[in-house]
């Protein structure tokens, strides 16, 4: 059960997952459905982390912060603005979650969920990307699910992608109602 909260002006939707969920293919969708501006979360990267990921390094926390606060300034100045964003975000742990939120009542998680299998299949088919397929296992170490307390829903994205985007919408609605639209 969600808290019961009043529904902010605006909404900020992080889609979050592993590497190879989908969050890009999920948020350009849903980009295109609602009109709302996009930000690709793994732009915001300092170069270091690129290149950690890249030379198949997994990020350590103090690789993290740096750049999830960026995202969450991102996130304050949609709000500020009073606008809506869609923003993509591993977000694999609660702390990190927790540091998007603070201060932001517009985020609202989206955590697209797929099996392993399908994960690593998509990883070795992927091209142009610098995150290896020797790091799911870390992020999949790393993901911890979505607590009852934090405002979101997990999706599944093993599908096609119209009804994970389906799903996701009508979670959101549910939630948030017309401020979703």
């Amino acid at each position: 059960m969600k808290p019961e909260a009043s529904i902010p002006a605006t909404t900020s939707i992080v889609v979050m997952g592993v590497s190879g969920s989908g969050k890009t293919s999920v948020s350009q969708e849903l980009t295109r459905q609602l009109g709302w501006e996009y930000i690709e979360g793994d732009d915001l990267h300092p170069e270091a982390n690129v290149a950690k990921m890249a030379a198949g390094t997994p990020l350590q926390d103090e690789d993290r912060w740096p750049w999830l606060r960026r995202v969450a300034e991102e996130i304050g100045a949609h709000e500020a603005a009073g606008s809506s964003v869609i923003v993509t975000c591993s977000a694999l742990r609660r702390a990190y979650r927790d540091l998007l939120r603070e201060g932001h009542p517009s985020v609202w998680f989206a955590h697209v969920h797929v099996s392993e299998a399908v994960l690593a299949e998509r990883l070795r088919n992927r091209q142009g990307h610098y995150m290896p397929p020797s790091l799911l296992g870390s992020q999949l170490a790393t993901l911890e699910p979505l607590g009852e307390d934090e405002p979101g829903g997990v999706v599944p994205g093993d599908g096609p992608l119209a009804q994970t985007v389906a799903d996701l919408l009508t979670t959101l609605r549910a939630e948030r109602g017309e401020a979703a639209s």
